[in-house]
């Protein structure tokens, strides 16, 4: 079994049990080759970045019951795209990164230097 790797080198955390997210919906930001939309950067959402996600196709605040999805709000913790941390960095609204629970894959999309100034500190 492979051991998934943050972006600091150490273990990879949990990102959020409530709401469960992660490409394989057991929490954490763990990347695997099915995963190819890298669903990598544990992020905190604001309100803000909901509503530019919503703007460039990912509307992630409305409930979709049919996959239990239930819409995050904002303060949630959720596995964001690696691609779309980046593009939301390049719009100057990235949301806070949790460092601990981002896989080492968001590396192939943004830089550390990026990451750690949009750094939330360690998983609680």
């Amino acid at each position: 079994m492979t051991e998934h790797k943050n972006v600091l080198g150490s273990a990879l955390q949990i990102c959020s049990l409530d709401p469960l997210t992660g490409f394989t919906r057991e929490g954490s930001c763990k990347v695997t080759p099915e995963d190819v939309g890298v669903h990598g950067v544990c992020v905190v959402v604001s309100e803000e970045f909901l509503e530019f996600s919503q703007s460039v196709g990912n509307d992630l605040s409305t409930p979709m019951p049919l996959y239990g999805f239930a819409g995050l709000k904002p303060g949630d913790r959720w596995c964001l795209c690696a691609s779309r941390w980046q593009q939301a960095l390049e719009h100057g609204i990235a949301p806070p990164v949790d460092l601990m629970a981002t896989h080492e894959s968001a590396l192939e999309y943004s830089t550390l230097l990026d990451l750690l100034r949009h750094s939330i500190g360690t998983t609680t």
